[in-house]
């Protein structure tokens, strides 16, 4: 019997995610950053799944880490945050690495502004998942487990 591969999930936050929990809770809920990625490191231990995890508030480094997350990962869940609606940069990175990209939001971004509506980095995504609080986290963790 062949022991299955641990998978390995890169998953990066991107600009004010570090502020979660104080920043205005009301929309983005009260769950800091660092909860969320305990729940995640829980769930995966649970699901013999290796993650890294980043948060950075630049769109460079979001760029940089996909094109690392190319030799290693076998998918990366992304919550891109305001660079959702103009980085064709990221879009392009996306696109370049090669792997399974979820895009992730904790807020319904077309229940927002108009402006939050369009997503240029989503055509490059395995699909997107968004308004489901910290759990579209976990629901893009399990999204890359089960599509092959």
């Amino acid at each position: 019997m062949t022991k299955k591969m641990k998978k390995k999930i890169m998953i990066i936050h991107g600009p004010n995610l570090n502020l979660l929990g104080t920043r205005e809770p009301e929309i983005y809920g009260k769950m800091s950053l660092r909860e969320i990625n305990s729940r995640l490191r829980t769930l995966a231990g649970k699901r013999n799944v290796s993650l890294k995890i980043a948060q950075t508030n630049s769109e460079g480094s979001i760029i940089d880490l996909l094109h690392k997350a190319a030799s290693w990962a076998d998918g990366v869940i992304l919550n891109p945050g305001a660079y959702t609606h103009y980085s064709w940069a990221i879009y392009d990175a996306i696109n370049a690495c090669g792997l399974r990209v979820i895009e992730v939001h904790l807020t319904n971004i077309h229940a927002r502004e108009e402006f939050r509506h369009r997503s240029v980095i989503a055509p490059a995504c395995l699909g997107q998942i968004a308004g489901f609080g910290w759990r579209s986290y976990v629901l893009a963790l399990e999204a890359l487990l089960e599509h092959e």
